[in-house]
């Protein structure tokens, strides 16, 4: 345990920790859906670290460092709105900063949601290098079905669980093409198979001639049935440009009313403006700017 002024930083070592964790990532940001405790487990490695802060017997903030798919390695310092600006939050990113450094990262990332959380990047050293834009849905209780696509059979995870495990192919092409600043992002087939398609009634595939041509997945909002995410969105290059996309989220939408979900909520790359055309088409509307910031480590 590191303490310092009137606050303790600890590490994560129980079930009990990860839910508390989970806690203040939840009031840190209500708007983003925080993971599952059995996702939690499964991410754990030698460059994850998560912790907990305390200050007078009660936790007032979270933090977590760990490799990533973009900027090398990232971390998320998050202080509760009441005791933020009392070095309680500087603390704690300089501590995930060394975890990181000592395991052999030269770059650290992370996200600047508002103001107040971009100028506290600035001040420890941190650079904007791209944007990511939050856009909102909201469903009425009958959504419009999506009329039939021409010549593809269009089916769900939930009717073909085998699909998921095939759709990785068309998801790396996916993360190829993102329009990141930072460069494509990666993710490996266990992280796509633990966190895609947790909705699976919700997530459809499209197949041509039983090839996967297309991929829309829709995520659980842990503790809030009535919200949920989309997941990644992705065709093959050769299909792009005819409407796919917009056909399997509007099927996403019919399927997401139907179900009780009256919010789903998305988040592109900010040159990304072929995606937030289609979201826009569909009713989405921008919430929220969150900045990528990065610095390189001692």
């Amino acid at each position: 345990m590191i303490t310092g002024r009137s606050y303790a930083i600890r590490p994560v070592e129980t079930d009990a920790d990860l839910e508390r964790w989970r806690e203040v990532r939840r009031l840190v940001h209500p708007d983003d859906p925080p993971p599952t405790l059995e996702v939690l487990k499964a991410e754990a490695g030698p460059d994850r670290l998560l912790v907990l802060v305390g200050s007078g017997g009660e936790i007032i903030g979270s933090g977590l460092a760990d490799r990533s798919q973009t900027t090398g390695s990232f971390v998320a310092p998050r202080i509760l709105r009441d005791h933020r600006r009392r070095g309680a939050g500087t603390a704690v990113l300089h501590h995930l900063m060394e975890h990181l450094a000592a395991r052999g990262f030269r770059s650290v990332g992370g996200h600047a949601d508002d103001d107040g959380a971009f100028a506290f990047a600035t001040a420890h050293g941190f650079e904007e290098v791209d944007r990511q834009v939050q856009q909102v849905r909201r469903l009425t209780t009958v959504e419009t079905p999506a009329p039939p696509f021409q010549g593809l059979d269009i089916t769900t995870v939930a009717q073909r669980p085998e699909l998921l495990q095939r759709a990785y192919a068309l998801a790396r092409q996916g993360f190829a093409d993102m329009a990141l600043r930072t460069g494509p992002a990666t993710i490996e087939v266990d992280a796509w198979l633990r966190e895609e398609a947790s909705l699976p009634g919700g997530s459809f595939v499209a197949l041509e001639h039983g090839m996967i041509i297309g991929y829309a997945g829709l995520l659980a909002w842990d503790g809030d049935a009535s919200r949920a995410e989309n997941g990644l969105t992705v065709v093959d290059r050769r299909w792009r440009g005819r409407g796919l996309a917009t056909a399997l989220k509007r099927r996403q939408l019919a399927w997401a009313a139907s179900n009780g979900i009256r919010e789903i909520v998305t988040w592109t790359q900010a040159d990304n403006a072929a995606m937030q055309r289609v979201n826009m088409r569909l009713g989405y509307e921008t919430r929220m700017i969150s900045r990528r910031v990065r610095r390189d480590l001692p």
